[in-house]
């Protein structure tokens, strides 16, 4: 059977340059005129055919986005908002479980049972990230609700509650700082540690501080935080070969308006500051070799001061002919390395930079802060965060509660109003 032959219509003519062009115009996915040119009528109408079935795309897309397509359109809404860093991990959790399992999903095809299952994998990851996936997930389709690109939205009734609880890190004892100053002394780290025990700022606000927020000449020293550090990852490419790299960004945008605050500090740390500053050729308090905030990749290698000195177990891996052999290392504490007689394993705790922030408000709480000045002092938006911690310093001593709740029960003089009195009537 013949194919039937297409029926090319006649277009107007113009002329570019002395060359004769056929032209047409449509309208594109915005509203807007779009002029095709082509030599001849048979090639124009091609053109024009493909440019509509492009437009019909793009509005069908517009109107009916895959879950991948309106996750990316999301973000770009937030980043007016959010900090990088945040769209960054914002952007690898939608990746990892939402994108790959519900991506290609059109929005309004997704049910409840979907998001359900899509769930399932977190259930067995900590309860922080299942909690940020699950907040994802509701805004990217609250949003797309409100935009009435859904009519029903699926995350109703979806629940909040799953992953598993992280073990909550107990502050260090007097006896482990201790042993973790002594450890230190006179290493890189030794600064930055002083600074996080005893001010509780931030490892951003950290490696951000200059010299300009150091009071120590006032009557009452103390440190301003005005500033915050971040590392941007980037990648050089070469003719040869790729190179990845960090560098240091400082900015005056802190982490939450209730970061910008003057922090009063003890003697010790006057002390220290002083001559660090003396020795100091950088208006950054902690710097490199030239003077310039630490990168990441330099603060990594500093804090590995303190991993190489723990009694933790540890993994290696060595290539022998060719495959990856896995050895598990179990130091002695108290033992020296066996490579490095100057590195003795000293610790017997795990330390983390926030562990010094964490170690530094519960002392405030153990010492009878009110939570109130705590929250202003740790640079705490929200006063969850601090009460949270203020409960556990606080109800975790049944033997420090037992004469308070002795005293409470057996009380003389009661409230006419107290539940007590009123059982004792």
């Amino acid at each position: 059977m013949a194919k039937k032959k297409q029926s090319v219509p006649e277009y107007g003519t113009v002329t570019r340059k002395g060359t004769l062009y056929y032209r047409t115009r449509i309208t594109d996915a915005d509203g807007k005129q779009v002029s095709l040119y082509a030599t001849t009528c048979e090639e124009l109408y091609e053109k024009q055919l493909e440019a509509r079935r492009q437009v019909d795309e793009i509005i069908f897309h517009r109107k009916h986005p895959t879950v991948a397509e309106y996750c990316e359109k999301w973000l770009l809404m937030q980043s007016a908002k959010v900090s990088t860093a945040t769209i960054k991990g914002y952007r690898q959790n939608m990746k990892n479980y939402v994108i790959n399992s519900l991506g290609d999903m059109y929005m309004e095809e997704v049910t409840a049972d979907d998001i359900r299952l899509a769930l399932v994998p977190l259930s067995q990851k900590s309860k922080g990230l299942y909690d940020t996936v699950n907040m994802l997930i509701k805004c990217v389709f609250y949003s797309a609700e409100r935009s009435q690109l859904i009519t029903d939205n699926p995350c109703v009734g979806i629940s909040a509650k799953g992953g598993k609880a992280s073990k909550k890190k107990d502050a260090l004892t007097d006896q482990q700082v201790a042993i973790l100053l002594d450890t230190v002394k006179e290493l890189p780290p030794y600064l930055f540690i002083m600074i996080g025990l005893y001010s509780g700022l931030r490892r951003e606000e950290i490696l951000a501080l200059q010299w300009d927020s150091v009071f120590l000449d006032e009557s009452t020293p103390y440190i301003s935080v005005r500033r915050a550090w971040r590392a941007e990852h980037n990648r050089r490419v070469c003719q040869v070969f790729c190179v990845s790299y960090n560098r240091p960004v400082i900015s005056t945008v802190l982490k939450t308006k209730a970061a910008k605050r003057d922090i009063p500090i003890p003697k010790c740390l006057v002390d220290c500051l002083r001559e660090a500053k003396a020795n100091s050729i950088s208006e950054y308090v902690i710097a490199d070799s030239e003077g310039q905030p630490l990168s990441y990749s330099q603060f990594t290698r500093v804090w590995q001061y303190v991993v190489v000195r723990s009694a933790k177990e540890r993994t290696y891996y060595k290539y022998v002919n060719g495959q990856s052999i896995k050895y598990t290392v179990k130091p002695t504490l108290g033992t020296t390395q066996r490579n490095n007689p100057k590195i003795r394993y000293t610790l017997n705790f795990d330390v983390t930079p926030h562990l010094l922030r964490h170690t530094y408000i519960t002392n405030l709480l153990y010492a009878g802060v009110d939570p109130k000045t705590v929250q202003y002092l740790a640079g705490h938006e929200n006063s969850k965060t601090t009460m949270d911690i203020y409960a556990r310093v606080k109800y975790n001593k049944p033997e420090e509660l037992f004469e308070v709740v002795n005293a409470a029960l057996n009380q003389e003089n009661f409230d006419e109003k107290s539940p007590i009195s009123m059982v004792k009537e």
